[in-house]
């Protein structure tokens, strides 16, 4: 029994991991080394730049918060969403679904805390390839949402449990 919290204890460090790092990332790289919300774009290579964006909305720019009270609703639902995970990760057994719930877990929190705290969430990472992008502008909160949900994907699509084998009848003679 203790093996299966410890292993729930993993997947909220890995959560709290997230979280930290992707306030961090905002905070003193994004924010106060680059400077990127003066500058608003750092070339970094021919296919990547940090931009400064400010998302109004969530996924794909969907539900863009135009007022504060949609602001809180958004942070409201999020929040839920958020939660849910939460009581998901905690109920799991094996660390191979733990850890990308706590992913999730993770990028939602550092996501939520950005909406609550300036309305948008920061977004900053550009990947392109001349003017096309494969990806809208990202954070390391939304690559960790992510590849969380892709895992989860994956191991539910690959990962069948096998039938236990009925036993045989002994030959007759």
């Amino acid at each position: 029994m203790k093996s299966i919290w410890r292993r729930r204890g993993l997947g909220v460090l890995l959560a709290l991991t997230v979280f930290a790092i992707d306030q961090a990332i905002k905070v003193l790289f994004v924010a106060r080394t680059l400077k990127l919300q003066e500058v608003r774009v750092v070339e970094v290579l021919p296919f990547f730049d940090f931009r400064w964006t400010e998302n109004y909305g969530i996924s794909l720019g969907l539900l863009t918060a135009g007022s504060i009270e949609m602001r809180f609703l958004l942070v409201a639902a999020t929040a839920a969403i958020a939660l849910f995970v939460a009581i998901w990760m905690l109920r799991e057994r094996t660390l191979g679904d733990i850890l990308p719930l706590g992913l999730v877990l993770g990028g939602a929190l550092g996501n939520i805390v950005d909406r609550w705290n300036h309305g948008f969430v920061v977004d900053y990472a550009d990947l392109h390839f001349g003017e096309f992008r494969p990806f809208l502008i990202f954070n390391f909160a939304d690559a960790a949402i992510t590849i969380g949900v892709l895992i989860i994907l994956a191991r539910s699509l690959l990962s069948r449990e096998k039938p236990e084998a009925a036993p045989q009848a002994a030959p007759e003679s």
